[in-house]
């Protein structure tokens, strides 16, 4: 019979703890970057937060509602600004965040013609719609469009960024057939024109 020789690490006390202690230092460098030891994301975070979209649209503060799905990219990639937005104008501007894959908020996603996401509605102090933006912001792009609704001064001029007209009064009375020759047809949310 043969001994086996024991296998013996090649670091010794002093480098296995080191090792030791760096893995510990990343691992809690990971969790703080991760959000800590919350378990929702930004997205879930604000949307727990958010007023109800009654409430804040009577509260006499602008409101942007963002309709959102937890499996949109670009809405998790906007949703830390979403975040530092709603922090920064708390009291002077509402957030409130509606998930498209909510069954609640079907007559909102009717009312606004949500067909994609993420989408902004914005609200002036009176809780009318006055606009709306399509597609993903920067934190800049989302900074200028809520100083503009808390100043009430026109919404920034950004693709995808409308303001909201009554068709009536855009290219003629529909009343009348529709839009006069002179006018360009109006343009419609679904109409990707």
């Amino acid at each position: 019979m043969t001994a086996e020789t024991p296998v013996t690490s090649p670091l010794g006390r002093p480098e296995r703890l080191l090792l030791a202690a760096v893995a510990l230092v990343l691992s809690v460098a990971l969790v703080l970057l991760r959000g800590g030891l919350h378990p929702g994301a930004p997205l879930e975070r604000l949307a727990r937060q958010s007023l109800d979209l009654p409430v804040a649209l009577s509260d006499g503060r602008p409101t942007l509602v963002e309709f959102y799905a937890d499996w949109c990219e670009a809405c998790r990639a906007m949703a830390p600004a979403m975040e530092a937005l709603e922090k920064e104008k708390r009291g002077q501007l509402d957030v409130v965040l509606l998930n498209v894959d909510n069954p609640r908020w079907e007559p909102e996603l009717e009312r606004y013609a949500v067909n994609g996401i993420p989408q902004l509605e914005l609200f002036n102090q009176r809780g009318d719609d006055i606009g709306r933006s399509l597609g993903a912001r920067t934190a800049a792009e989302l900074s200028s469009l809520s100083s503009a609704l808390i100043a009430e001064t026109p919404l920034p001029v950004l693709p995808g960024v409308g303001g909201l007209s009554d068709l009536r009064s855009v290219g003629g009375s529909l009343a009348s057939g529709g839009p006069s020759p002179a006018s360009p047809a109006p343009v419609g949310p679904r109409s990707h024109g």
